[in-house]
């Protein structure tokens, strides 16, 4: 009997370890998060907007009907940046090394144009997130980038807009890159401040460049746990993707 117990033991650790381990639930100064981590060098982490027809996928519903006409399946997916009313992207939008949308460094109304916004870019095997001048200035050729605003960490500093006693609360998701070079994904499972989305990256999660992605629309499609997100519609879209079985 202790030696069956064993057995089964050992199955269910291999099961439980065999399983995608790439998002896990956090706390950060009272409130929730939901934290998801990939390496750019292992995993496929893409930019969608549109899709074979030339019009945004707007869904994560409508962008997995897609992708399983290539025979590939989404791993994790979110709202990937800010957009216009037509869903097309407020700033620089690039996907297959195409330039969809110039970058924006405009001063104006709104979280993108709280200067400075940023730039979350992906090359072979490498990914970055870079406040917008200094991307333009880097000359870098990323495959995939998406601009938005405003900056959540800039080089292990907050964005100096953010105020610790804000009474501006909102759900929200963004990205940062690790001291380790993985992508981190994050949203807010409930309302938080600028400034305490900004620490959990900056102190919680080792980044030390961060990027605001979106307020209140804030989307997740993470189908191991049964989550897709689909009360609004999206603009671009941050995938990982892998190909479905034969």
């Amino acid at each position: 009997m202790i030696r069956l117990l064993t057995v089964l033991a050992v199955l269910g650790l291999a099961t439980a370890a065999s399983a995608d381990e790439a998002c896990r639930k956090v706390t950060h100064l009272g409130d929730d998060y939901t934290i998801c981590t990939f390496d750019p060098a292992a995993d496929s982490i893409r930019l969608y907007e549109y899709g074979r027809d030339g019009k945004p996928y707007g869904s994560f519903q409508a962008l997995e009907d897609g992708l399983r006409e290539d025979r590939i399946r989404i791993r994790f997916a979110m709202n990937g940046g800010m957009y216009q009313d037509d869903q097309s992207p407020v700033g620089l939008y690039i996907e297959q090394g195409r330039q969809l949308k110039a970058i924006n460094t405009n001063r104006g109304w709104g979280n993108f144009h709280l200067l400075p916004n940023g730039v979350f870019y992906i090359q072979p095997d490498r990914a970055g997130v870079m406040e917008s001048k200094a991307f333009v200035a880097s000359g870098i050729k990323p495959a995939y980038a998406t601009q938005s605003g405003p900056m959540l960490v800039i080089d292990g500093k907050l964005h100096p807009s953010f105020l610790v006693d804000s009474t501006s609360f909102k759900i929200r998701n963004g990205v940062g890159i690790a001291s380790d070079g993985k992508v981190i994904f994050a949203a807010s499972d409930g309302a938080v401040r600028f400034h305490d989305f900004a620490t959990l990256f900056r102190d919680d999660l080792d980044c030390a460049n961060a990027l605001f992605l979106d307020g209140s629309i804030s989307s997740l499609d993470i189908p191991e746990w049964q989550r897709r997100d689909g009360l609004f519609p999206l603009g671009p879209i941050i995938a990982v993707t892998e190909p479905l079985p034969q």
